[in-house]
């Protein structure tokens, strides 16, 4: 029965509440606090006690309560650690943890990702904080300079740092979305290993719903732009640097892309199959809003 605080005179369902700015979100902290600078210490690389028993929690919702079935290979192409991740399709609030079952829980993984779409209450951005894991970008923050310096302290630390350069959860399911360059300049200026990550079936999540990802094997900026090993990068704000990201950008998605669409078909079950939880699961840990499915 619907509380009758949800109805309006008429009898109707309220509409729910609209959804705030992120420029309005982070004045409401104080502006936009990113990067290094909004966690306050080294991105470690060695889990805590509170980080792992709280990867043991989710495994148990995850698996558990919500039956979700992850299919996952190519793990012997991960290197020690000090690389970076650059996963897609990006399509849902699963994929961070899709991601952390692709690889071992040491050394850490940190995610260059959006405030906004993390910091929905406080009690979450100070439990994220206290774990870590997360190196939080707002719209119209104050440019790529501090995300680079935290890439840096993370690969100098030996963590992983992770990246999904789509930039939404918006695209078409089983295919990859149009990528940002911004992954790809953080990677010019760093030049550390890059271990790109397919993920599918993210974008509907339901009770026992299949998703697969696959571990590629490792390259680099040179290897990605075609250039010999030895070769120097374009200077730092250069327009030569801008051409070389869109040109890894491109690099990427075309090795990214076809393994995606080979994986999507076994995530997908047949049309008859209830999808129980499917609004709640899919929307559990996402901003209300649009998702444009048509790609």
């Amino acid at each position: 029965m619907t509380p009758p605080e949800d109805l309006g005179g008429s009898g109707r369902r309220r509409p729910p509440p609209g959804r705030v700015a992120p420029e309005a979100l982070a004045a409401t902290r104080g502006g936009a606090v990113e990067g290094l600078r909004w966690l306050g210490r080294p991105p470690e690389a060695k889990g805590s006690l509170l980080y792992r028993s709280l990867r043991l929690v989710a495994r148990f919702v995850l698996f558990g309560l919500f039956r979700f079935q992850v299919k996952t290979s190519g793990q012997h192409h991960l290197p020690p650690g000090g690389y970076f991740l650059v996963a897609a399709a990006h399509r849902g609030w699963l994929d961070p943890f899709v991601v952390m079952h692709a690889i071992p829980a040491e050394p850490r993984t940190w995610f260059l990702g959006s405030a906004p779409s993390t910091f929905t209450s406080r009690w979450r951005e100070r439990l994220i904080h206290r774990v870590g894991g997360l190196l939080p970008v707002w719209r119209g923050g104050v440019g790529i300079d501090q995300h680079i310096e935290a890439a840096r302290a993370v690969i100098a630390n030996g963590a992983v740092f992770a990246q999904m350069p789509e930039g939404t959860v918006s695209g078409p399911p089983g295919r990859i979305g149009q990528f940002r360059t911004g992954w790809a300049v953080i990677a010019l200026r760093v030049d550390a290993p890059i271990v790109p990550l397919a993920m599918a079936g993210t974008e509907e999540l339901y009770l026992g719903r299949r998703i697969a990802s696959q571990v590629l094997p490792v390259t680099s900026v040179r290897a990605l732009a075609g250039l010999p090993p030895d070769a120097a990068l374009p200077q730092h704000g250069s327009r030569e640097e801008l051409d070389l990201a869109r040109r890894l950008s491109e690099a990427l998605a075309g090795i990214l892309s076809p393994v995606v669409e080979e994986l999507y078909p076994w995530t997908v079950d047949p049309p008859g199959r209830k999808r129980r939880g499917r609004k709640r699961l899919t929307w559990l840990l996402l901003r209300p809003g649009r998702l444009d499915r048509d790609g």
